[in-house]
């Protein structure tokens, strides 16, 4: 049986592309302007790196900021490791890119939400159909989330 083009997937790569060009940029040279970001992470991804009291706090998920006070950013092809301040506790993360939900820039009015993982889709039967790019619900002046249903015909 032939497989058709996996439109999904290949959006949520590129989508994870602009992250870590973004990220990378941010590692160089610092956020600019007003820019920060609120990233949700699946913590219990195989790959994500945190301590152990902060996988008890949120073993499903967790939104860090990237706004005041970052250290160690350091971007790799498969994700980025940081250090984020947890209640005057300074602690060393590595986020995999397929493990962010959503990523939402709110001084720019940005953002980007991953309905599935890469992960998941590999589990699903060949004849499923691949996850859409939906709107993320709305919340308090969050940013905007791109949805492909707009440029459908």
């Amino acid at each position: 049986m032939t497989r058709g083009i996996d439109y999904g997937n290949l959006m949520h790569d590129a989508m994870r592309g602009l992250i870590r060009k973004v990220m990378d940029g941010v590692a160089r040279d610092g956020l600019p302007g007003e820019h920060h970001f609120f990233i949700t992470i699946d913590t219990a991804h195989p790959d994500m790196q945190m301590a152990d009291w902060l996988r008890a706090r949120y073993p499903e998920e967790i939104t860090l900021v990237v706004q005041h006070w970052f250290d160690n950013l350091v971007v790799e092809d498969d994700g980025f490791a940081i250090t984020l301040n947890f209640g005057n506790s300074p602690e060393p993360l590595y986020v995999p890119f397929d493990a962010i939900s959503t990523f939402v820039d709110p001084s720019v009015e940005f953002g980007l939400r991953f309905e599935l993982h890469q992960d998941d889709l590999e589990d699903e039967d060949d004849d499923e159909e691949a996850p859409m790019i939906e709107d993320a619900a709305p919340q308090e002046k969050t940013g905007e989330v791109v949805s492909l249903d707009r440029f459908r015909k």
